[in-house]
């Protein structure tokens, strides 16, 4: 019978990376893979929260706490609570996000990459994340690597499962419920069909509810560096109380803002502000503005995360036609509401505006008992942190679907094919629900004098204050944003020669697609004072076109070859030809060495392209180096109060370029242990950033076509900012993994670790300028960390298992205070610590078609490490969370069950 028995038939898959499909094995190429189990183990409950685990990702701003931000220097102000991916620290432009090995949409509202609030995570069978570019397979925007999430495909029965994680401190509860259910066997029954639905609901998490979100610490080298408080501060000018300018007694500087509470020592007296601590950035805003003038911890007013509530669902079904062919559908859709907020606006009134404070109002301040030259007959002009119009609040609805009909099976019996057409679709709305108003009726209102600006402790605006408050505010629909992407594809692979080391193996496919991009405002942004978001792009679309082609050439028997090209032609844009080859050599069975050499394309995003100008306003009194330099103690180059700059697309973007590779090891010394090294190397050239005003003015002598002055004063008028092509990149590092495994005494253990260490991270932000180390450095929009890890051990008996997790990263240097010029005070510490957090989960599966499984997270209570960055170019007051984990511990429990 042995004898008479069938031969087991060796089920080939693709990986990630290829389109041959072969049998698994260690390949070619770094390819990381996540299980959904051990997904659930570690009690992760969003891709977001996956992708922090990954060591490969970068550790930048792309997540939803940091892109809740209007401000700072590369600030996504239409991200709308999305989170992206980013390996590399490449930008999420630059890492392509995967279903099935297939495209999803872009965001609706930024446009640039998938949004990873879209993927339906509980349908996932598992994560592959190939870390080496592979823009020669997928296409051009894969230069930082490739997340490829892949769902059940042939599921029977039906499971519920419900997740609930409450923070021991407070705040930021998250509750989750699922099912995924299927009906049909694909091979006894020839048919299967399997949908999933989940449904997250996110509680808001404030600063307030953690001690460490605290912006002033001076101590450490740590103060808000604004002077828009609730109190107003008062402003000098011609025709204004104050003049063009006040001296002291008995001191013959002349300054140019001070405020009641300051002068009175009190600036404490009102929560959040402070004695603006002008030492501390001297040579960032004028002493002259800051010395007599109280500050506001806006930063340590911020919300660490918002009220999100999500839906995913996905329903997949597939009929088996016969042996060699099958059809199929794949429905996915996805709904996110998040409630974004932000400080209140910050306002600084003039005479131009006519928002100033009347002679006549009932809270005319009078400072001449401290300032001998205070012109109480003239009105009062101000910065103020407007509280009383509420804090600046967003709804942001971001929906997306993607449909697809495709079919696979064998052609002749031997090849491979793929054939798909898939429709996706994302489409944002953002209203506006408290905190913003109309510029004109809002300068009125102040103009009228009935309004307080400066309430002191326990004091409140009249009635007829906040009636006249709320009759300046708009609320309502702001603005929409849209991505479509048509595609068709289809690919054939399979053996095409016997060599004497083997089959030669080949792929060929094509992928057509059409993407379009549209952004608008359903109001007239530029009458609501300090709008968010981006100016209109209405109706930008682009063809692409793109053939590739690979062959798996058997070189010897231990030696393979995998060759690969890849030509996309842009209509907008042109054509590229990105060839790829990379090698496999086993010289023994416990010995794998590989590599990979390739090139790369990124062509310009919609938004990068062909975003409208916008105008907007810096935060503080800027210093104009090359002015101030000519004209020493001139405020309108030393200090100057306001200055405008416009930002937006750039149609003139040439496309990035790049040359990477990848030299690897795997290797099993001993059985139950495995390792990997594999090192990495990228340049790019004509990298796309976004120029924001401080670099433009920081850079002065390299862009001074940027920096608009008046012809006859020479004082600056504004600064064109936006998207350019910077000099290119030059990074280099290497992953490694750890694997081991055995039994002990009937328990069965698995110990894992992914690491990936930076070796550098070279930049040039303009041509003729150096590269410039960057690893292990403060960073306003990524930084680079020297090492990052995840390790675990699982250990498993009978009904029970346990799994305790290490996610650790190093530490790096602070962004100095005061610009990095002078002495920083005794207690900073140039050096932002390690971060490190432990997670401890446990699951019992005792319960018939049960599974409970229990976990704390944040196991030892790890507080984020101190910061003392400036919160005008980075979210968070003492902490950065594009490193740290706010929430501290928690308890998370989730319960499914399954129905036979």
């Amino acid at each position: 019978m042995a004898q008479q028995a069938a031969p087991q038939q060796i089920q080939r898959v693709e990986i990630t990376g290829s389109s041959i499909k072969r049998v698994a094995k260690e390949g070619a190429l770094p390819v990381q893979v996540v299980t959904f189990d051990a997904i659930e183990k570690a009690g992760i409950t969003d891709t977001e929260q996956l992708l922090r685990t990954i060591s490969a990702s970068g550790t930048g701003a792309d997540n939803m706490t940091s892109g809740n931000n209007v401000f700072g220097a590369d600030a996504d102000r239409v991200s709308g609570g999305a989170s992206f991916a980013s390996l590399r620290g490449l930008g999420p432009n630059a890492t392509l996000v995967l279903l099935n090995g297939r495209r999803v949409g872009n965001h609706g509202a930024s446009g640039k990459a998938v949004d990873l609030n879209s993927i339906p995570l509980g349908a996932i069978q598992r994560v592959e994340i190939l870390k080496d570019g592979a823009s020669a397979i997928y296409g051009t925007d894969a230069i930082g690597g490739v997340v490829n999430f892949i769902l059940k495909t042939d599921y029977k029965g039906l499971e519920l499962s419900t997740t609930l994680n409450g923070t021991e401190a407070g705040g930021g509860m998250n509750r989750r419920v699922s099912a995924l259910g299927g009906l049909g066997d694909l091979q006894k029954d020839g048919w299967n069909v399997m949908a999933s639905v989940t449904h997250d609901n996110n509680d808001k998490l404030s600063s307030s509810q953690r001690d460490f979100a605290n912006g002033f610490q001076p101590s450490r080298g740590l103060s808000p560096d604004t002077t828009g408080t609730p109190f107003a501060n008062i402003l000098t000018g011609p025709g204004t109380a104050l003049g063009t300018g006040f001296k002291m007694p008995g001191d013959s500087t002349t300054y140019l803002q001070a405020g009641l509470l300051s002068l009175q020592g009190k600036c404490d007296t009102i929560p959040g502000m402070s004695q603006y601590q002008s030492d501390l950035w001297k040579d960032v805003t004028a002493v002259t503005r800051s010395k007599y003038s109280c500050a506001y911890d806006y930063g340590g007013d911020y919300v660490i995360s918002f009220p999100v509530e999500r839906t995913n669902a996905v329903s997949r079904g597939t009929l088996k036609i016969n042996d060699d062919h099958k059809v199929f559908f794949e429905l996915l859709g996805s709904r996110t509401e998040a409630t974004a907020s932000l400080t209140p606006v910050q306002i600084s009134t003039s005479l131009a505006n006519g928002a100033a404070y009347p002679v006549n109002g009932p809270y005319y301040q009078d400072l001449s008992q401290y300032i001998p030259t205070y012109d109480k007959t003239k009105p009062i002009i101000y910065k103020w942190r407007s509280t009383p119009w509420g804090d600046r609040t967003q709804n942001n609805v971001t929906e997306n679907y993607r449909l697809l009909v495709a079919a696979e099976g064998l052609l002749l019996g031997k090849y491979d094919y793929k054939l798909g057409l898939s429709r996706a679709e994302s489409t944002t709305k953002t209203a506006l629900v408290d905190g913003y108003g109309y510029t004109d009726k809002i300068y009125a209102a102040l103009g009228s004098g009935k309004i307080n600006p400066w309430l002191a402790p326990g004091q409140t605006q009249t009635a007829e204050a906040m009636q006249l408050i709320e009759s300046t505010k708009y609320k309502g629909a702001f603005q929409h944003g849209k991505t479509t992407m048509t595609q068709l594809d289809g690919s054939v692979s399979g053996e095409v020669l016997q060599l004497p080391a083997g089959a030669m193996s080949m792929a060929a496919g094509f992928d057509l697609r059409k993407e379009t991009y549209d952004f608008a405002q359903d109001v007239d942004a530029t009458k609501i004072l300090l709008s968010p978001g981006n100016a209109p792009l209405n109706g930008a679309s682009r063809n692409v076109r793109a053939v590739y082609a690979e062959l798996l050439v058997p070189v010897l028997k231990d030696l393979e070859v995998q060759l690969a090209v890849r030509r996309d032609d842009y209509s907008l844009i042109g054509a590229t030809t990105n060839p790829k080859v990379s090698f496999r050599y086993q010289p023994t069975s416990n010995m794998v060495l590989r590599g990979s050499a390739n090139k790369g394309f990124l062509a310009p995003s919609f938004t990068q392209l062909y975003a409208g100008r916008l105008s907007q306003e810096l935060p503080n009194g800027i210093i104009d180096q090359e002015g101030c330099a000519k004209n020493p103690g001139n405020p309108l180059f030393c200090a100057i109060p306001r200055l405008n700059y416009n930002t937006g697309g750039n149609p003139n973007l040439k496309p990035e370029t790049s040359k990477q590779g990848t030299l690897g090891i795997v290797v099993e010394p001993v059985r139950g242990f495995s390792a990997s090294l594999d090192f990495w190397a990228i340049n790019i050239q004509d990298r796309i950033l976004n120029r924001t005003p401080q670099v433009v003015l920081a850079n002065w002598q390299f862009l001074p076509e940027y920096i608009i002055r008046d012809q006859a004063t020479g004082v600056i008028d504004h600064v064109e900012a936006g998207w350019i092509n910077a000099a290119g990149l030059k990074t280099r590092g290497a992953d490694l993994g750890l694997q081991a495994d055995g039994k002990y005494e009937g328990y069965k253990w698995v110990a894992k670790l992914d690491g990936t260490y930076m070796k550098s991270f070279k930049f040039a932000e303009f041509e003729g300028q150096p590269f410039k180390e960057q690893v292990g450095v403060f960073n306003s929009r990524d930084i680079y960390l020297r090492w990052k890890h995840n390790a675990s051990i699982s250990v498993s008996k009978g009904d029970w298992s346990a799994l305790f997790t290490q996610n650790y990263s190093t530490g790096y240097n602070d962004q100095v205070p005061n610009g990095g010029k002078g002495t920083p005070p005794p207690g900073f510490v140039p050096r932002v610590k390690h971060y490190e957090k432990y997670d401890l989960t446990g699951t019992y599966t005792g319960y018939k078609n049960a599974t409970i499984t229990v976990g704390i997270l944040n196991l030892f209570d790890k507080t984020p490490p101190f910061t003392a960055h400036n919160v005008d170019e980075v979210v968070g007051a003492g902490w950065d969370p594009r490193v740290a984990d706010a929430r501290g511990r928690s308890l998370s429990v989730n319960l499914k069950y399954k129905f036979m």
